[in-house]
């Protein structure tokens, strides 16, 4: 028995009580919550290193254990009597086990429930093929975000939808739509298995849990480009580096052809940064965090700007608000005007605190003429 009679059943189910997102297992401290955005150890004795090598092994599947043991690193799900999943990820640091586990809620939720802007449905209701990237850091709320998405998707469309997950997180319940999900290491070997199946299985909707290297990125692109509506996250901060992370996959001889086919098959990049709420009910919400987004949509001067290498200029397209873009300033700025987030809080996330300090002064910078020149040039040359 584990120290202190802690066992990783009880501290799973605590976390729907405290509302905890994750719970962070470690050598030589206690069990640790995140709570409200904020890490809160719980009153017990630090972990051993016996008691962190064996305080999940009751809820790891044996089928995986060998991969654990021989890469040191394991991701699966796993769920508890009333009915909510994690999100599991062990890794060995210092010859010993962590773990960083991820509450994911039984209910799917809505965009309203999210506090997502309304373009977020715009583009679901509006795409029927082409590529959809929600991007952002670990903790962003992508899974959330992208599972609500596929969610409106399959409650409104007769769809054919096919994930690739690593691992399942959300349980789907085909309304409408067929929905298969397909998890690595259970359902499927890997990936690029996966992938190089999914255009035989028929589907009209692909959601790729992750797009993390050369191949999951091409097999997205490609079946953007033969007609699928495809749903990929990304780990970048922002809208910008999405475009820089993509070509990273690639050699440089190859960034050409794989612009061409972004600025055909990309239909917008939604990235989205989770901030710690004022406290109390406040009008439209009583979370204890909430997105602040900036997106990205693929309008023709987007289209143009992206084959032609002009992602400098993006951000300038983005700030002018056009068909229900918007940037991270603007984003914290609402916020900061209804109440949802304190200035202070704004300003430790902005990417440009000047800019969001003028914003919320009303003496927003104009981008009209660069805006002008932009569309100018591309009219111009085509």
């Amino acid at each position: 028995m584990l120290s202190g009679q802690i066992t990783i059943q009880k501290l799973l189910g605590s976390m729907k009580k405290l509302d905890a997102s994750d719970l962070h297992i470690k050598v030589g401290i206690p069990p640790t919550y995140r709570v409200g955005g904020l890490l809160r150890p719980i009153q017990a004795d630090p972990l051993s290193e016996h008691d962190a090598d064996h305080l999940l092994d009751p809820i790891v599947p044996e089928t995986l254990r060998p991969r654990y043991e021989q890469t040191g690193n394991l991701d699966f799900a796993t769920f508890n009597p009333e009915g909510d999943r994690f999100r599991v990820n062990m890794f060995r640091a210092g010859g010993h086990t962590h773990a960083a586990i991820r509450r994911v809620k039984a209910e799917i939720p809505s965009y309203g429930e999210l506090h997502l802007p309304r373009v977020y449905s715009d583009i679901v209701e509006n795409t029927m093929e082409g590529l959809v990237l929600i991007v952002g850091v670990t903790g962003s709320g992508k899974s959330s975000t992208i599972a609500s998405m596929v969610e409106h998707v399959n409650a409104t469309r007769a769809e054919n939808i096919i994930t690739i997950e690593d691992p399942v997180e959300f349980r789907f319940i085909p309304k409408k739509s067929i929905v298969s999900q397909r998890e690595i290491g259970i359902d499927v070997a890997d990936y690029p298995t996966a992938l190089r199946y999914i255009v035989r299985e028929d589907p009209d909707i692909i959601f790729i849990g992750e797009m993390r290297d050369h191949d999951t990125v091409l097999a997205a692109i490609q079946a953007a480009e033969t007609g699928h509506l495809v749903f990929g996250s990304l780990h970048t901060a922002d809208t910008m580096q999405a475009f820089s992370r993509i070509l990273e996959f690639f050699e440089p001889k190859d960034h050409g052809f794989v612009r061409h086919a972004l600025a055909i098959t990309l239909r917008a990049i939604c990235a989205q940064r989770l901030l710690p709420a004022l406290p109390g009910p406040k009008e439209g919400h009583d979370a204890k965090i909430v997105p602040a987004c900036e997106v990205l949509l693929a309008t023709p001067t987007v289209r143009e700007l992206v084959r032609e290498g002009g992602d400098t200029d993006l951000p300038t397209i983005v700030s002018q608000g056009e068909a229900g873009m918007q940037s991270f300033t603007k984003a914290l700025c609402d916020l900061v005007n209804k109440e949802w987030v304190a200035k202070s809080v704004a300003m430790d996330y902005a990417p440009n605190r000047d800019a969001l300090d003028s914003m919320l002064k009303g003496l927003q910078v104009k981008g009209a003429a660069l805006l002008t020149r932009i569309k100018s040039a591309g009219s111009s040359g085509h």
